[in-house]
């Protein structure tokens, strides 16, 4: 796992273009955290690491945000308001944990019962190299990037995560 410190929202947006700009097409990035820890920030890192030029907004009413604006189209799903697996599962959104033409990051990863996709395999940064303190699967496919963020202080924010699948 790899952890870093974000001093401020900007150093968040910061590490989420980093990752915008690596991402490959069936990229997972399912984030966890309480509100205010920072979710939405990262994405919108991620959207411009991407070269998404839309505004990026919490989907929290509308479940599922897509932006097609950049190199991938980014599907940017909100559980929060999903509170029982019977409404997850009949909310439609297996779609987005499938999709290969783009990279689904999805708040409040942890309400989504783990059983209900199979796990992808790691993640392959787009270089086709491996940064330090990442795993890659070479076969190209779907992964899964499990991101925990954490509130230290009103500035700062402990961003856990790591790639994971078969």
């Amino acid at each position: 796992m790899v952890t870093c410190i974000s001093h401020s929202p900007a150093e968040t947006t910061a590490l989420g273009a980093e990752w915008g700009r690596l991402a490959q097409a069936g990229w997972l990035i399912g984030l966890i955290g309480d509100l205010g820890a920072g979710k939405t920030q990262l994405v919108k890192g991620f959207a411009q690491g991407l070269g998404a030029g839309d505004r990026v907004h919490s989907p929290t009413f509308a479940l599922v945000k897509e932006y097609h604006g950049g190199r991938l189209p980014l599907y940017h799903v909100d559980l929060y308001r999903l509170d029982t697996p019977e409404r997850l599962r009949s909310a439609g959104l297996d779609e987005y944990f499938a999709q290969t033409d783009g990279v689904t990051v999805v708040e409040w990863f942890d309400r989504w019962p783990a059983e209900a996709w199979p796990p992808p395999p790691l993640l392959q940064p787009a270089s086709g190299s491996v940064p330090a303190g990442h795993s890659a699967d070479r076969s190209g496919r779907k992964g899964l990037r499990k991101v925990v963020l954490e509130v230290l202080s009103d500035t700062q924010r402990l961003i856990s995560y790591e790639d994971s699948g078969a």
